[in-house]
């Protein structure tokens, strides 16, 4: 492997991934083929890691799958911005000035959360039916991952 040798943990695996994401993706000056490849390494390495963590066949690839989902619906909006995304747990967040882009995140299948004014995405086997709280707590709970995107980059730099 090119890009994952060096991590030994699912988590390191995603981190990595979504570094890479930035700097190779087309729609951020990347090219397609690098992009496909790291790809492709991220799924070997996902599964890879799991299988060493004596997880079954049928785990691995559900695992494997919904990560895939999450991949596509980050790359769907990390473009957009004025925006800030968040893993929360197995929810995705996106909070910032989503005004101005939310008909891009409607069609790119985020829901409007408005107690806590702010967009998700889940997959259908995290639906949850109660009262999460509020934003702050649900981060406290289950921990926060943000996702690097332009206006992330821009706050960065000044």
């Amino acid at each position: 492997m090119k890009y994952f040798s060096a991590c030994t943990t699912l988590e390191e695996v995603k981190k990595l991934y979504k570094v890479l994401a930035l700097q190779h993706h087309p729609d951020r000056g990347g090219d397609t083929a690098t992009m496909q490849e790291i790809n492709k390494e991220y799924a070997f390495a996902c599964a890879f890691i799991s299988k060493n963590e004596g997880k079954t066949d049928a785990q691995v690839d559900q695992e494997l799958k919904i990560s895939e989902e999450y991949r596509q619906r980050i790359e769907k909006i990390i473009h957009l911005p004025g925006i800030l995304i968040e893993v929360v747990g197995n929810w995705i967040w996106v909070t910032g000035d989503t005004r101005t882009v939310k008909d891009e995140l409607k069609a790119a299948g985020y829901f409007f959360a408005g107690q806590k004014k702010a967009w998700y995405y889940r997959n259908e086997a995290f639906k949850s039916f109660g009262k999460g709280g509020s934003l702050d707590q649900i981060r406290a709970k289950y921990g926060t991952q943000s996702v690097a995107t332009d206006r992330r980059r821009q706050l960065d730099k000044e």
